[in-house]
């Protein structure tokens, strides 16, 4: 029988060859439920990874992957940072959508004012929106000792009702019948996120996401906090020893990662999402959470992780579409990446050996 022997240190090669066997896995055991459901499972697959990139209708594809990718790399940058160091903020989700809201009030501010300097405002509104949201489980955490995935977690629930009020209330449209929801800033050309480049999908948030990358890659690696934040994480007693604040450290990871969601929100709301509806929150600061670990805490990673889900995203509606595959079906899959990750991430810290079996004398 085989069993599970813990190796004495990581193992570097399993290290980067469970994501891309994570999601060979994903794609057998999706197919097998496509299959379930009535479907032709290499056709879904086919639809999902392939149509999109390649397909007759990729031109129309293509533009839609960095726009999906954007917020989910912002998001997970931020969170990466402090999973690296043991700090769990699981909020992302609220932080997200306060950044949007903090943002477009700025910028709804302004109407019908037109002016180069809206925009920017909109965005040290989001940043500072999405921070002040993940300041709260940071200063309790490091007053008070809590939890802060509990604190995070339940702070998104707070934040949608939120949502919901300044919907129904504060940022609603004048002008729009009794309509929930805010004016559409696609159409107030100073707080509008438009693509940079036609039919190329890269409007500032692609650009902002970029600089994530590169801001997160310099920082672990050349930067004395991007080495406090993986000693904290690696080795908690040896980082007190080396002069690390914890205190000091939660305040700055969870601060960084609810910038940069409330950012990602910002550039959603002022971009391809338009306005501040009930429903606005889609689960990127869930959904974030799979890619930051798909992308191994690292920001190339990341990058290659994010695009990787927005292919599943785009792909999965092209396949609900054409398919009439459910999209319950399309999220039970793209979950099944990070159950598969987590699974073949074992071999990481343990080889299976066989079993001895002691024969009787």
């Amino acid at each position: 029988m085989p069993r599970l022997e813990r190796r004495p240190q990581p193992s570097a090669r399993w290290t980067w060859l469970a994501p891309p066997l994570a999601v060979l896995v994903t794609m057998v055991a999706g197919g097998a439920l496509f299959a379930a459901l009535g479907e032709n499972p290499f056709e879904a697959i086919r639809t999902i990874f392939w149509d999109p990139l390649f397909g007759e209708f990729a031109f129309y594809y293509r533009p839609q992957l960095l726009v999906k990718a954007a917020p989910l790399i912002l998001i997970a940058i931020g969170l990466s940072l402090g999973f690296r160091a043991g700090i769990w903020n699981i909020g992302a989700e609220g932080q997200y959508i306060i950044g949007a809201i903090t943002g477009a009030g700025a910028g709804l501010a302004f109407y019908p004012m037109e002016g180069w300097f809206i925009f920017p405002i909109m965005i040290v509104a989001g940043a500072l929106g999405g921070f002040v949201w993940g300041m709260i489980p940071a200063i309790l955490r490091a007053r008070f000792g809590t939890n802060e995935i509990l604190v995070s977690l339940m702070l998104v629930y707070v934040a949608e009702q939120l949502l919901a009020k300044m919907a129904l209330g504060l940022l609603r449209n004048p002008e729009g019948r009794g309509f929930p929801g805010s004016r559409n800033l696609q159409h107030y050309p100073s707080a509008h996120n438009a693509e940079l480049v036609a039919n190329t999908g890269i409007h500032w948030g692609v650009v902002a996401a970029l600089i994530a990358v590169i801001f997160a890659y310099v920082l672990l690696t050349r930067h004395l906090l991007g080495y406090q934040i993986k000693l904290a994480g690696q080795a908690p007693r040896a980082a007190r020893f080396a002069g690390v604040n914890p205190a000091r450290l939660v305040l700055i990871c969870l601060g960084l990662s609810g910038a940069l969601a409330g950012l990602a929100g910002m550039f959603e709301v002022a971009g391809p999402a338009g306005q501040i509806t009930i429903d606005f929150n889609v689960g990127y600061g869930f959904t974030a959470i799979i890619v930051a670990f798909l992308g191994r805490l690292h920001p190339v990673g990341i990058l290659l992780a994010g695009l990787l889900m927005a292919l599943t995203y785009i792909g999965g509606e092209a396949a609900s579409s054409t398919m009439q595959l459910p999209m319950a079906a399309i999220q039970i899959f793209q979950g099944m990446l990070l159950f598969f990750l987590l699974a073949v991430d074992v071999l990481t810290n343990y080889r299976v050996r066989a079993r001895k079996t002691e024969v009787a004398p």
